[in-house]
């Protein structure tokens, strides 16, 4: 591990850094000149430094995370510690050049709805740079004294940190309501099933292992610097590739839609509504709205004349999470009424003007939430028949696909970042991994099991849209191998992981709320 980077090599990495910054500049210029929308020089600087932040949070959680992909593949020789970086890194962008996105807006949606529908105000990019900020610091501090700490624990925590912040100062109270707390219990028990998943699961699967397979050298600590036989060579390679892929499918979602919301804010004309949405598709999404207004009238919706007293009520509905009855029926029914007349009017959505574009998506947006709320709230089967669920569900994924969209040149950028992150850094985590853990050495056994059991579940809270931690995952998996050996676990390394799992949550809530607060403070006193 302490063999050291070829000079080629760090002039490769700064020439993919230079030009991952040049094609993100370039891209940006590109996609607004197409939408019409000229960016002054000051909102572009403002946007790149937005940009360079929340890459930062990607590349910070490539060395700071990924390490525990590479931890087993060096500790037990092999592969060379630099061959497995580079080897994770290129994995972890596959992975996020093939992810769905759909996590990323999990992640968003925990936000408050009054900071996503003004993204683009003072207080919208306070809430970014705070949550950025504070999640990228917590990673550099426990990273620092060589802690397996969660990225996505740390991020998870400083949304809702800026949550709470955000509901005390501007609506007073206790903070409570700023947060989606539906949302919120569906990541925080992906944060803490996963790890005892993690250990129970490797666990059982090494002891299964020694049944099954009774090879000896599986379960013996590697000789000297000797890489092991082929097949378990080949074996612990392929699980480490996996883990690499499926972090990257994952972590790298996050700061896609922090991103997004950067772009939106800074850029809404051309980053708003999914441009790219065929004019084709525009009867399809028409009459899914019609089936699903017809449905809400049924039920004592009306369509009325004040568009904008329906904001209200759905900001409302959207606020408390409570999406049912006539007055909000009635609301949805007008608003979709209107945003349906609009975008008939335009054609298309790439056809939409750069002035109409903010308050399209935010209607959008509205309507969106809500109708997510009535499809899942179980009381709308008593009130609804299932014909008319489907439809609510039906006009629900055609407004996502409108406004919820990840262009190819952001994924591109994470990719990079997290790839790139990978390569550097990852010393300090892959020591406390492969050495302090348990109390003997690594054996092939152990690393497999713990891979094997990361890889599924990070695939697996994909296929659901959780946020997981890889880190979590992965080093309590080497924690259950180690136990299932018969090792046992080193107590001091352990209580330290178990205290950086405790206190991450917190530490990043109050970090992102003083933040938020200190930000916020400074934007007003700028406007005034």
């Amino acid at each position: 591990m302490d063999r050291p980077l070829h000079p080629a090599g760090r002039w490769i990495f700064l020439a993919i850094i230079v030009g991952a910054i040049g094609y993100a500049g370039a891209s940006i210029l590109f996609d607004t000149a197409q939408a019409g929308e000229g960016l002054a020089t000051a909102t572009f600087a403002f946007l790149a430094l937005a940009l360079l932040i929340a890459l930062g949070f990607e590349f910070v959680n490539g060395f700071h995370d990924t390490a525990n992909a590479v931890a087993t593949v060096i500790y037990t020789h092999s592969l060379p510690a630099p061959v497995a970086v580079v080897w994770s890194g290129f994995f972890n962008f596959l992975g996020v050049m093939f992810s769905s996105g759909a996590v990323a807006y999990a992640i968003v949606t925990l936000l408050p709805v009054d900071l996503i529908l003004h993204v683009g105000s003072g207080a919208g990019f306070a809430m970014i740079f705070a949550l950025l900020l504070a999640a990228v610091i917590w990673n550099l501090a426990t990273w620092y004294v060589g802690l397996p700490n969660s990225s996505s624990h740390a991020l998870i925590g400083s949304v809702l940190g800026v949550g709470f912040a955000n509901q005390i100062l501007a609506h007073g109270g206790n903070g409570t309501s700023g947060v989606d707390w539906g949302q919120a219990q569906k990541v925080l028990s992906a944060l803490l099933f996963s790890p005892l998943i993690g250990f129970v699961a490797s666990m059982v699967l090494l002891l299964v292992m020694k049944r099954v397979l009774r090879n000896p050298t599986l379960y013996t600590a590697p000789s000297a610097d000797s890489p092991p036989p082929k097949g378990i060579r080949a074996t612990l390679i392929a699980t480490c590739t996996a883990v690499s892929f499926f972090h990257g499918s994952n972590d790298g979602q996050k700061g896609m839609g922090l991103i997004m919301l950067i772009l939106i804010g800074c850029a809404p004309t051309a980053y708003a509504l999914n441009r790219t949405m065929p004019a084709s598709e525009m009867p399809a999404f028409t009459a899914s709205a019609n089936a699903a207004a017809t449905a809400f009238r049924a039920h004592g919706g009306t369509v009325g004349s004040d568009v904008g007293a329906a904001r209200v009520v759905l900001t409302h509905a959207l606020e408390t999470k409570k999406a049912t009855g006539p007055a909000t029926y009635g609301a949805i029914d007008t608003l979709s009424h209107d945003v349906t007349a609009r975008i008939s009017g335009y054609g298309s959505l790439d056809k939409v003007p750069a002035a109409a574009t903010p308050n399209l998506r935010n209607d959008m947006y509205l309507l969106q939430g809500v109708a997510q709320f009535v499809t899942k709230d179980k009381a709308s089967e008593t009130i609804f028949s299932a014909d008319e669920l489907d439809a609510i569900g039906a006009y629900q994924k055609h407004l996502e696909k409108g406004t919820r969209f990840i262009p190819l040149w952001v994924k591109v950028i994470v990719a990079i970042a997290l790839g790139l992150g990978t390569m550097v850094g990852w010393k300090r985590i892959v020591v406390t991994v492969g050495e302090k853990i348990g109390k003997t050495h690594l054996t092939y056994g152990m690393g497999a099991s713990a891979e094997i059991v990361a890889a599924f579940t990070i695939m697996t809270a994909d296929l659901f849209a959780a946020p997981v931690s890889t880190t979590h995952i992965l080093s309590s998996g080497v924690a259950g191998a180690s136990v299932a050996s018969g090792s046992g676990l080193q107590t001091r390394t352990i209580l330290n992981m178990v205290l950086a799992w405790v206190m991450t949550l917190p530490a990043a809530m109050l970090l992102s709320g003083g933040l938020y607060w200190l930000l916020l403070g400074v934007v007003r006193a700028s406007a005034g």
